[in-house]
């Protein structure tokens, strides 16, 4: 047991990246069935439906659990959160290009063939927001920007 903890205490940041990842990729599969396969919206915007709830969802889940990123200021999370929709927007928009290619090109509008399109739109996704999220938007501070960081925090924790 004191084995795996060390392995898990290693590789912390990319395992709780993939299981909060497979609930988010869940959670996106579930709910475009449900918008598009029972509901039948059209697939593109069932997608973008689903991509809003799960943008939200992702966002707090990474910052908090995954990347634990100690932006805590309103203007550090705001920030945050602006690099992280910018960053998903561009993956939305991927994602809603092969599902509109394989769903209103290809005629896979239905069916197991409407989960598959969205499910390879998915995997590309996937790996496209682990490289965003890693390289831009919850990157470990310097060294420098901590000590400043810290230091604006405890300044506005004494005035407020």
């Amino acid at each position: 047991m004191k084995k795996l903890w060390e392995f898990y205490q290693k590789h912390r940041e990319g395992i709780d990246y993939l299981f909060w990842g497979g609930v988010a990729f869940l959670l996106s599969m579930f709910l475009f069935w449900l918008f598009a396969g029972k509901w039948d919206w059209p697939e593109v915007f069932a997608n973008t439906i689903n991509w809003i709830i799960c943008v939200l969802f992702t966002f707090v889940t990474n910052k908090l659990l995954v990347f634990r990123s100690k932006a805590g200021s309103l203007k550090g999370v705001a920030k945050e959160f602006v690099s992280f929709v910018a960053a998903r927007l561009f993956t939305l928009i991927l994602e809603d290009i092969i599902i509109w290619i394989g769903c209103n090109l290809m005629g896979y509008d239905h069916g197991i063939g409407q989960m598959v399109v969205k499910l390879i739109g998915q995997f590309v996704v996937i790996v496209t927001n682990y490289v965003l999220s890693k390289l831009f938007i919850f990157k470990k501070p310097k060294k420098e920007e901590t000590k400043e960081e810290t230091a604006k925090t405890e300044g506005e924790n004494e005035v407020g």
